[in-house]
């Protein structure tokens, strides 16, 4: 029986390697493919990847990313279009393409917004547009709340703003709470599971627009293909889940900064009438485009800088 039991430790054992080298060849040409863009600059919790963009005296725009995303969803066109009459920062977010952070724990709304304040002290960046998309939306709204004085204005593109009753398909998967879990996923199977669904699901977080044929390398989408793609991505999908409705809670009281909510109106993801026309009673102003789906600065970057530029013109 004991010789049983080693046998099959020792199978499940060389189970789990064998899916580790795989996910490591599977995932060796991803950076390559997406190289690091900008800088990455230590700050208390991990370390942030950003490109600074535009006149270093001019307003300055940050663009946060949604989740299980990265910076190149704004420089694959939004940023040079408000290059020219903005400093733009676009990072990625703790633990997400090239940044990091020390743990899961630094996935919390608040965490994530402390570090980015950080990282724009350290920029000497005053007054900045908060630019969040989808998740990103969130974490805007969490620096807005945690430093009402120093955010010039927000522009929510398809914003995370209250809890989901009801999680799009694409997630499926990203609901594990354990980070050793997320470690052992992550480092077996979630690399050729996300290879095997990758078309699926970006059809359907793009739905009903298509997905640009050139969105792995210049969006950045390869990047999530990696270990640390799932990894972070469960993390932040569990932490946000967690925390919205804590933040949505302090709107009433805490939301002082101007600004807006943009959505598409086919938006396949979140609701733009429960996450943006709900933002009206809190000061912000909502608008939708026509026949346009969650991944706007993907498929309308001309609109989103609009919209950046009027919720700039807010700014207190």
């Amino acid at each position: 029986m004991a010789s049983i039991l080693i046998g099959l430790i020792l199978m499940i054992a060389a189970l789990m390697a064998a899916l580790m080298l795989w996910t490591r060849y599977l995932g060796r040409d991803v950076e390559k493919l997406v190289p690091q863009a900008g800088q990455v600059r230590p700050v208390p919790g991990g370390a942030i990847h950003h490109v600074d963009l535009g006149p270093r005296d001019a307003p300055a725009v940050v663009l946060i990313h949604g989740l299980s995303g990265q910076l190149q969803h704004f420089t694959y066109g939004v940023t040079a279009l408000l290059e020219q009459e903005f400093r733009v920062i676009a990072l990625d977010r703790p633990g997400c393409g090239y940044s990091t952070r020390d743990s899961d724990d630094r996935a919390a709304l608040p965490e994530q917004a402390r570090m980015i304040w950080a990282l724009l002290d350290d920029l000497q960046v005053a007054k900045p547009v908060l630019v969040g998309h989808s998740l990103g939306g969130a974490v805007a709204l969490a620096m807005a709340l945690d430093r009402p004085e120093q955010a010039g204005a927000l522009a929510l593109i398809s914003p995370l703003t209250h809890p989901q009753t009801e999680e799009a398909g694409a997630f499926n998967g990203l609901a594990v709470t354990s980070p050793l879990m997320r470690r052992v996923i992550g480092h077996t199977i979630a690399v050729p599971a996300a290879q095997r669904t990758a078309a699926k699901v970006l059809e359907e977080v793009f739905r009903p627009e298509a997905c640009p044929e050139d969105f792995l390398a210049r969006g950045g989408g390869a990047l999530g293909l990696r270990p640390k793609g799932f990894i972070s991505a469960s993390a932040d999908f569990v932490a946000a889940n967690a925390g919205i409705g804590a933040q949505q809670a302090r709107y009433a009281e805490g939301l002082k900064t101007p600004g807006g909510v943009l959505f598409g109106a086919a938006d396949a993801v979140l609701d733009p009438a429960h996450h943006g026309a709900t933002m009206e009673g809190f000061g912000l102003s909502a608008e939708t485009l026509p026949d346009r789906g969650h991944m706007l600065p993907i498929t309308a970057p001309a609109d989103c800088a609009d919209f950046i530029r009027r919720m700039a013109a807010r700014a207190s």
